[in-house]
């Protein structure tokens, strides 16, 4: 059973979580954090030493968010095209498209707010695209395994591929709002999946 430090601890996470992804991580200071949980600045560093600490925390509260979203119904998927095709979906139309973030893909705004400003910051988001891009890689890898690929196709660039289209199609929508952007790169993606299937027996 959550403790009131965890709730608390929860609290703060929540709260900063909107203002990363709205202000951006720079455009945030300690008093915006304070006077959005109405806490006192005490009782903020009771649960975190500084504002660097708590983008951490936020960090990884929303990937787990993210791939709660994004591997919703994935594990239960043999076939590891389909496995894919689940997994653009997800990310495009219910996490892109439901507007998880106000502000859009916290992940992709970190990504590109941090570049060239914190390396190790920088460098914590990274590891997490391109941890995501070699388990495409992965599912591609498996999928050739079973025969079900063209013949003679480079996997890393088609893992590659996938990863930038969905991760294009993130700063675009929150600009935007405009649907069509995550719905016809959705139907971009399914069409090239499908051109990377063997063809079965007529």
């Amino acid at each position: 059973m959550a403790t009131k430090g965890d709730l608390t601890r929860q609290y703060i996470i929540d709260k900063a979580m909107q203002l990363f992804s709205v202000q951006g991580y720079f455009h945030t200071s300690i008093a915006d954090v304070v006077e959005a949980t109405g806490l006192t600045k005490g009782g903020l560093y009771g649960h975190f030493r500084n504002k660097e600490e708590i983008w951490y925390a936020v960090y990884e509260e929303c990937v787990r968010i993210w791939k709660k979203v994004v591997f919703n119904g994935v594990r239960e998927i043999a076939d590891p095209l389909e496995r894919l095709d689940r997994v653009i979906t997800n990310n495009l139309q219910d996490y892109l498209g439901g507007g998880v973030f106000q502000g859009g893909c916290f992940l992709c705004n970190s990504l590109v707010e941090l570049s060239g400003q914190d390396a190790a910051m920088n460098s914590h988001v990274l590891n997490g695209f391109q941890a995501f891009s070699a388990l495409l890689r992965q599912w591609l890898a498996e999928a050739e395994q079973q025969g079900l690929l063209k013949a003679g196709l480079n996997l890393e660039g088609a893992a590659r591929f996938i990863m930038i289209s969905l991760n294009g199609a993130a700063p675009l929508y929150a600009a935007s709002k405009d649907a069509a952007v995550w719905q016809q790169t959705l139907a971009q993606l399914r069409f090239y999946l499908q051109s990377l299937r063997k063809p079965g027996p007529a």
